[in-house]
């Protein structure tokens, strides 16, 4: 799925025409339904700053609007492919299904994966036994890792911060 569909999505999920999140996300008044609807037919891509006011507006992390263009089946297999190259992700058979499995031991990228689906995976069997309901499942997907308890994220300032910071404070650090 595209940005733009998943921009679509997104915002009638929230109940927002597409005016309305157009005036949230600053474009004028007289063109924000047409300016989204070039986002939403994909006729514009957003930029990354745009994509993250837009993801802030749909109370979305950006990375849920920004995914791979998996449309055509050739193009999801070839995703699934590189997800084997880069994490170790390997076909299975298991009761007669047809299942994917993460080799945690092909490279630390690969165990970081597996941490991170055994984490949906405990979403899952929650919503699955009505722990949770399918709201809060959806908002732990569209915001993750943010609502993940199970593993422990660092959050790190951006280059700016960090550029800016030696800048204001340049005349105090030793020589």
């Amino acid at each position: 799925m595209a940005i733009g569909e998943r921009i679509h999505f997104f915002r009638i999920m929230r109940g927002m025409t597409q005016k309305y999140l157009g005036m949230l996300v600053g474009f004028p008044e007289r063109s924000a339904d047409v300016r989204l609807a070039q986002y939403e037919t994909g006729s514009r891509k957003p930029k990354a700053d745009l994509t993250a006011t837009l993801a802030q507006a749909l109370d979305v992390v950006p990375q849920a609007l920004d995914i791979p263009n998996i449309d055509s089946y050739i193009g999801l297999m070839h995703t699934l492919f590189a997800l084997e190259d880069i994490y170790g992700i390997t076909i299975t058979e298991a009761n007669g299904e047809v299942c994917l499995k993460v080799n945690k031991d092909k490279s630390k990228d690969a165990a970081e994966l597996l941490k991170m689906l055994c984490a949906w995976q405990e979403q899952a069997a929650k919503l699955s036994a009505e722990e949770i309901s399918r709201e809060y499942y959806d908002q732990w997907r569209y915001n993750y890792p943010k609502f993940d308890t199970t593993q422990h994220w660092a959050k790190v300032p951006s280059k700016e911060l960090g550029d800016a910071l030696v800048e204001a404070f340049k005349d105090k650090l030793p020589e």
